[in-house]
């Protein structure tokens, strides 16, 4: 039995999408195979385990449900992994359950960018998901846009406004933009603090609504006779699948972050467990997207090359626009960590989500394999010796006698 830590929540304006993905994935793992454990992150960045954390109905007062939990955090003992107590109790064991592997299901800054991927690479423990470097890159539209440009892939050139330059001179900032644009933070995903702009008396209070989440704001053309399409990719390395296509529908001409996550006023069926369905998989949509057969082709395809270019790993999503007169076709964004997984869109080609969970782990063990085989330090010890101090090269002093 593997067991896996479930990372979820944390600092981000996307905490609750984290909590319903998360308990969501929860509910289909294959018991025979693995004990999911919940590992709740609240909105100040604590660790939280216990029961109810699993139960997606504790969710409606935090207050609460902290008071049934207790805190923990990751810790390393003797090479192996445990969840242990937070502080460590002056009587009795630290260590509460040992993990085997962790599975972080965050979405938004702080958390999905490659925050979370960096403690879990200094720990040293296997993970699902894309590393660092793939999760910060695809997490910022503007490196994404630079580097999936670089690979021969279609995107929507921008303008880029940093917070201060816009405090100090937005009509300097506002020159040269012709309307009508897409207004968006250079680091949210699930269309938070996305804009549509039609004319330049209405640009000012986009920004405010952008600069509340960031301080660097990207400002590209609204594609005209807009149609979206999404495509997820699941894989490592040069092994990498594409799943349908699905072409969202919602009230606005930009899916917003009502229509994706709160449509119907509900977040799929719940139980004492968790759920089976909810979040973006109970968003309104067609599956497979209303696009001929040639096009299918084109995005699945381009969707795995920006994978690639990106370095991702276990399953991304790459939402992409399209031009319904024109017919041409656009990278738009990538999701390290997507709604609900993407689950339902693996679904559509024919994988049941627990195969795509158990497809995961296998994929996060062996990028965790290959990693061991790097040096990642050296042996010998540059400070040993160097007890009876040191002075730098301008001549301060450094320390002497030092204790270990």
């Amino acid at each position: 039995m593997i067991n896996i830590a479930l990372l979820f929540g944390g600092r981000s304006v996307e905490h609750e999408v984290s909590v319903i993905s998360a308990l969501q994935a929860a509910a289909n793992f294959d018991p025979a195979k693995y004990n999911a454990v919940p590992v709740y992150m609240d909105k100040r960045g604590r660790m939280w385990a216990g029961a109810p954390a699993g139960d997606i109905r504790a969710y409606g007062d935090i207050p609460a449900l902290l008071s049934r939990l207790r805190p923990v955090t990751l810790a390393i003992e003797g090479g192996r992994f445990f969840l242990a107590r937070q502080p460590a109790p002056r009587l009795g064991r630290r260590a509460v359950t040992e993990i085997h592997f962790a599975f972080p299901v965050v979405h938004g800054a702080n958390v999905e960018d490659g925050s979370v991927q960096g403690w879990l690479n200094m720990l040293g423990i296997p993970y699902a998901g894309s590393d660092v470097g793939a999760s910060a890159a695809a997490m910022n539209k503007l490196t994404a846009k630079l580097i999936l440009k670089e690979a021969g892939i279609p995107v929507l050139d921008c303008k880029v406004i940093r917070s201060r330059d816009w405090s100090a001179d937005p009509k300097a900032c506002a020159k040269g933009i012709s309307f009508p644009v897409v207004v968006k933070p250079v680091n949210l995903g699930s269309s938070v603090g996305i804009t549509k702009v039609a004319k330049l008396d209405a640009l000012a209070e986009a920004m405010e609504i952008a600069f509340a989440y960031t301080d660097t704001v990207i400002v590209e053309p609204a594609v005209q006779n807009l149609q979206e399409i999404n495509c997820a990719v699941l894989g490592y390395a040069d092994e990498a699948i594409a799943s349908e296509c699905e072409e969202p529908v919602g009230a606005d001409e930009i899916l917003s972050y009502r229509d994706k996550y709160m449509a119907g006023g509900k977040l799929g069926k719940a139980g004492s467990k968790g759920f089976k369905q909810g979040g973006m998989s109970s968003a309104m949509r067609r599956c497979p997207a209303d696009i001929p057969g040639g096009k299918r082709d084109t995005i699945r395809d381009m969707a795995v090359r920006a994978f690639k270019a990106l370095g991702c790993a276990g399953v991304a999503r790459v939402d992409f626009l399209i031009d319904r007169e024109t017919g041409k076709v656009w990278a738009n964004e990538v999701n390290p960590i997507p709604g609900s997984l993407s689950h339902y869109l693996f679904k559509a080609a024919g994988m049941e989500y627990a195969e795509l969970l158990d497809k995961m782990v296998a994929l996060g063990f062996k990028r965790w394999r290959d990693e061991q085989r790097l040096t990642t330090s050296f042996e010998t010890n540059l400070l040993a010796g160097q007890a009876a101090g040191f002075k730098s090269s301008k001549g301060t002093k450094g320390f002497k006698g030092a204790k270990n």
